[in-house]
């Protein structure tokens, strides 16, 4: 049984916005931007990231993750994301990720090659429409 539904997968896909984790440790949480992909297969989404974020996962893998499109400063849609991350600690797997990533976002960075490849396994989704051209 699918987590993510289909109108929330189209959303998750549809264009390269930013997201923010949101991870929390010894009670104190910390939310930050990251550029992210979702595997609809899989149910999983994949960021790189480094620092306080990847320290925080490894300390406590339970995260979250708020995707909002808006024009003009007026919410357009929004799909926010529970799940469990997985630091995956393999080079090979992680520059495969990049690569993903980067390539949804149009961009040839290399400039992150000391992140680190985090997997989150969806456990529940919720969006919101605020624009009837989207329903």
């Amino acid at each position: 049984m699918s987590t993510v539904s289909p109108a929330a997968e189209r959303l998750l896909e549809s264009e390269p916005l930013m997201a923010h984790l949101g991870t929390c440790v010894e009670g104190r949480p910390h939310v930050a931007p990251v550029w992210y992909r979702y595997d609809p297969d899989d149910e999983i989404v994949e960021i790189v990231t480094t620092g306080r974020k990847l320290a925080n996962v490894r300390e406590n893998p339970r995260v979250s993750l708020s995707i909002q499109q808006d024009e003009a400063g007026h919410a357009r849609w929004m799909v926010s994301l529970l799940g469990t991350a997985t630091v995956v600690d393999d080079a090979d797997e992680t520059d495969a990720a990049r690569r993903r990533i980067n390539e949804k976002y149009d961009a040839a960075h290399d400039a992150y090659d000391d992140n680190t490849l985090v997997r989150i396994d969806v456990g529940s989704a919720t969006y919101r429409t605020y624009d009837d051209d989207l329903e």
